[in-house]
């Protein structure tokens, strides 16, 4: 094959410019036969087949031996002494717990981690969560592909979108299963990617991450472990209580996926700038979405949405746990740590960037703590709480701004069945 041939043939063909069955013969190195090149095509896409992402999905195996590798570089196992700092911090965070929450508690016992069986357990949360963007992308390059296509070439590239989407999903593999691998070094607990790594909740721990964290920190040992532990049980506790809430953000980062499309001039851009001996450039387009177009008014409400579940559910977290956590000295600048970590783009930013390109504000996050702070003092823990029982009970992003008149609406909702049964009475003469 003719490196350069192939570079002018792929800018030729990626701009729209009309390369023909000639033009990709000289850059492939094939005698100009039309049955020749059709087979070349089938060929390409028998080797894709044969990679476990045949019909353009992400090759799920691929991301997780990726992963996995890259966990077990440097990764060890759990020794005793670790598993009874841990357990004994749970059983004081619990307790304390039980005042701060009216929600109850998770009676499994809490997993203990690797960071090599972290990313086994986290890989069936991410592969729901980045299926539905990886698939659309897929399909949105290879209708591109179909769209964009010479009449010339329509023939003999027919299966070239499968080509597309399997080239797609091997490529959107790789990018996730790095993200995984090094997100493995960084997780203290399963809920601190913002969603529990666990359908069945019960709480995690990476105990080899917890003790390169704690160490870092300026405190007693003993009371970080407790600080954290009380965090991640309360995570789990939310989750276990409401559970519409971990298939909720799922479903809303499925409709955002859905409205996914390409941007024809980006990609006409990168084909004017592509060389062959700097595929690197390319890489990073896929990497950083730089073939999506601008999203839509649909798509900006649907990440709006996620954004302020997750701010109200990390808010709901962060008010619980300092509340549980008030008789701890060191709690104030433990939880200064923990803020410090996610305002520097700790773990649930990196996902969710990666994924949806969800940005977290910390402001956003802030005010979402502040309303349930708000909250708990007006009203109390219980009637705080039961606002998760439904999703239609939750806060709007409205009432994040404006606790006072979420308060004062919630007040009125419960005086009103009283003045109805008042009423009732007098009408009946009782």
């Amino acid at each position: 094959m003719n490196p350069e041939d192939f570079e002018k043939f792929l800018k030729d063909f990626m701009a729209g410019k009309g390369a023909d069955a000639a033009e990709l013969a000289a850059a492939a190195g094939i005698p100009n036969d039309p049955k020749m090149i059709a087979k070349m095509v089938e060929q390409l896409q028998a080797a894709l087949d044969n990679s476990d992402n045949a019909d353009g999905s992400v090759n799920w195996k691929l991301a997780t031996d990726q992963a996995r590798a890259i966990a077990r570089e440097g990764g060890h196992s759990i020794d005793d002494g670790t598993r009874k700092t841990i357990r004994d911090a749970l059983s004081i965070g619990s307790l304390w717990l039980d005042e701060a929450t009216a929600m109850p508690a998770i009676n499994s016992e809490p997993k203990l981690l690797t960071r090599e069986l972290w990313v086994s357990d986290a890989m069936p949360l991410f592969e729901a969560l980045s299926a539905p963007v990886a698939n659309r992308m897929s399909e949105a390059l290879a209708q591109n592909l179909r769209d964009n296509a010479p009449e010339e070439l329509s023939s003999i590239l027919g299966n070239a979108g499968g080509l597309m989407r399997s080239a797609g999903g091997a490529l959107f593999a790789m990018q996730l299963g790095q993200a995984l691998g090094k997100l493995s070094t960084e997780v203290l607990t399963g809920g601190d990617i913002g969603l529990p790594i666990f359908q069945d909740q019960r709480a995690a721990f990476i105990p080899q991450n917890l003790e390169a964290f704690v160490a870092g920190l300026e405190v007693e040992a003993d009371q970080a472990y407790i600080y954290l532990g009380v965090r991640e049980m309360a995570h789990t506790r939310l989750f276990k209580h409401s559970k519409w809430l971990r298939d909720s953000i799922v479903s809303q980062i499925s409709n955002y996926a859905s409205g996914i499309t390409i941007d024809n001039d980006r990609i006409s851009e990168i084909a004017e700038d592509f060389s062959a001996a700097n595929s690197d450039e390319l890489k990073r387009a896929f990497e950083t979405g730089a073939f999506l177009a601008a999203r839509s008014d649909e798509q900006q409400v649907a990440l709006d949405r996620v954004e302020t579940m997750l701010a109200l559910i990390e808010g709901w977290v962060d008010v619980v746990t300092e509340e549980a956590t008030r008789l701890l000295p060191r709690a104030a600048a433990i939880s200064e740590a923990v803020r410090r970590r996610r305002a520097t783009g700790g773990p649930a930013e990196q996902t969710f960037g990666t994924i949806v390109g969800l940005e977290l504000r910390p402001r956003r996050l802030r005010e979402a703590a502040d309303m349930w702070r708000q909250l708990g003092t007006a009203l109390g823990k219980d009637r705080r709480d039961t606002l998760w029982d439904h999703p239609d009970l939750l806060p709007t992003d409205e009432d994040i701004a404006a606790p006072a008149a979420l308060i004062a609406k919630l007040n009125a909702a419960t005086s009103m069945p009283d003045d109805f049964d008042q009423a009732l009475r007098d009408l009946l003469g009782e």
